[in-house]
């Protein structure tokens, strides 16, 4: 008989998550970028977490597409697969925040049940949902991975936004249009979130 999650029992530890976060004299926690591709997540991301840096403060960037070719390299791109991605995403954001640091993930994650079990992976006021509202026009526009082009060649299918769905999130924490902001204005808008 195979083991199964219920015969696994987590050990108690001496230094928990709070003894984490005052060591690094920050809030430790979690801003989820979703968005459709071409939105301005991994460019919001990576200017959040030097501005952190630059304050002093360690925060570490989750990008999916990272994680494809490592840690969810064997995940297609099927339902059941994207929301394995977002499950395995989730586990590990929430290992960087109980580390006491600050997670930024970059993620589509298309479905809103996907993100609501992520957000009850965390602590009130630990999680913060950035939808990136940039428009599907926009989107395809900027077109940084050449994603939109092979869709609309027909030389790629079931992409978010295109031809699968994206479920808009309907609560998030914020809304970021970076067709309207600077990256500098997103960035404090998403800053006004937490105390970190």
């Amino acid at each position: 008989m195979l083991i199964d999650a219920i015969d696994t029992v987590p050990s108690s530890r001496a230094i928990g998550p709070e003894d984490r976060a005052a060591r690094l004299k920050q809030s430790p926690a979690c801003f989820w970028l979703t968005g459709l591709s071409g939105a301005g997540k991994s460019t919001l991301a990576g200017a959040l977490e030097l501005h952190l840096w630059q304050s002093g403060k360690n925060a570490y960037v989750v990008d999916a597409d990272v994680a494809r070719q490592g840690l969810n390299a064997d995940l297609k791109f099927s339902q059941a697969d994207r929301s394995e991605n977002v499950r395995r995403l989730g586990h590990l954001a929430h290992s960087i925040v109980d580390a006491g640091l600050i997670a930024i993930v970059t993620a589509i994650s298309p479905y809103s049940k996907d993100r609501a079990l992520v957000r009850a992976l965390f602590r009130p006021r630990q999680f913060f949902e950035v939808h990136v509202s940039t428009g599907l026009a926009t989107c395809v526009a900027r077109d940084p991975k050449g994603l939109y082009a092979r869709a609309r060649q027909g030389q790629l299918t079931q992409l978010t936004g295109w031809d699968a769905p994206y479920e808009t999130p309907q609560s998030p924490d914020v809304r970021i249009d970076t067709a309207e902001l600077t990256v500098e204005e997103a960035v404090r808008k998403i800053l006004e979130l937490s105390t970190c």
